[in-house]
């Protein structure tokens, strides 16, 4: 028997403020004592917008707090142990591996080769255990797309983590889109609602000081986390959306993908096509992202965070309105294709000609 609605609702309230204080905790003490250990600077292959040394562990409180989130379930809900749900034992291997990966990364940054094998074994991973896309006919097509959204996005939400509050701000929208649209349609009752609200809260308790000006990052070891845990409630609940009826709407599941994902797709859609044509690899970082050249227009980094944070609101709500819709046109496609496709002209128009002031 599902727990009440009171019930649930006083369960989340207390939750969503017991995991916010811890999650302030644990990034307060990371910042007074990781003064040394994990700092990051314009050394090596990842070129930083801030040249300050700066802790950059942040990742360690989102694990923390998934692990929490996930022994608290059999508290609160039936059947939800995490031995007895392969699906959820595939996520937390998925994401433990992802975590792994960036701290070894932000520790001793490994090779490419190395990043790139452990997030492909994150997809490989989600797939045995059954957090599969559906699009296609071809079980086969829909593994390998599977497999390469997870690699994506554990390089995108990597590459949109270049600028104070960002990475954040933007990983903190696309949670509460998939929270508000499961919400809604499972109801207070599904389990990955707890998860959820566990790791939005978790990244507003890292937002406090990662907000420009930041006292930490989160690095590579949140980054590659937050990619794999992205992408796999994506899969679940926009990828594999379906109506009331059980039927899949191809266009609709592409086009919420989209809008929710709309600003790590066009950075990273942008920043990789910008460095081929330059002839650099795409895996360098550099301050040439979308982020960068809204500075060199003149807006300060706070004004860019909010820039990002008013377009993350307006892809949340265009979003839900998508999901929630019962009847599906071809217009519908056209006019939520337009506005990515505005939003994208509209950045990779700013990035192909803005140039950073002269010294």
């Amino acid at each position: 028997m599902k727990p009440e609605l009171t019930y649930l609702l006083i369960a989340y309230g207390i939750f969503f403020v017991v995991t916010l204080f811890f999650a302030v905790l644990i990034n307060g003490l990371l910042v007074k004592f990781s003064r040394n250990l994990g700092t990051r600077s314009n050394t090596g292959n990842q070129v930083r917008w801030n040249v300050q040394e700066k802790p950059s562990f942040g990742g360690i409180s989102f694990f923390i707090i998934f692990l929490i989130s996930i022994c608290c379930l059999s508290f609160f809900f039936d059947n939800s142990s995490l031995f007895h749900n392969i699906k959820l034992l595939g996520i937390a291997f998925a994401t433990t591996v992802g975590f792994l990966t960036g701290l070894f990364d932000d520790a001793f940054n490994t090779k490419v080769i190395v990043k790139l094998l452990s997030q492909i074994l994150c997809g490989v991973i989600l797939v045995i255990t059954g957090t599969t896309i559906t699009l296609f006919d071809y079980d086969i097509l829909n593994y390998i797309l599977t497999v390469l959204w997870v690699v994506g996005m554990m390089n995108s939400i990597n590459m949109l983590d270049n600028m104070d509050g960002i990475s954040t701000i933007v990983s903190i929208f696309i949670f509460v889109a998939i929270f508000i649209d499961n919400a809604l349609g499972s109801g207070l009752g599904d389990y990955n609602n707890m998860l959820l609200l566990g790791i939005i809260t978790a990244l507003i308790g890292f937002l406090v000081y990662n907000f420009p000006p930041s006292r930490m990052f989160m690095g590579d070891t949140g980054s590659q986390f937050l990619g794999v845990l992205l992408a796999a409630f994506s899969i679940t609940y926009l990828w594999n959306h379906s109506e009331a009826n059980q039927i899949y709407i191809p266009a609709k599941q592409i086009i919420s993908v989209l809008l929710i994902f709309a600003l790590p797709l066009i950075d990273t859609t942008t920043v990789t096509i910008k460095r081929i044509l330059q002839g650099r690899s795409p895996f360098v970082g550099g301050k040439d992202h979308t982020t960068h050249h809204l500075v060199y227009l003149g807006l300060s980094d706070t004004k860019v965070a909010l820039v990002f944070t008013v377009l993350s609101l307006v892809s949340l709500c265009l979003g839900l309105w998508c999901l929630s819709l019962t009847e599906w046109t071809r217009w519908y496609t056209f006019g939520f294709a337009a506005y990515f496709v505005i939003v994208f002209t509209v950045l990779f128009t700013i990035a192909n000609t803005s140039k950073p002031k002269a010294q």
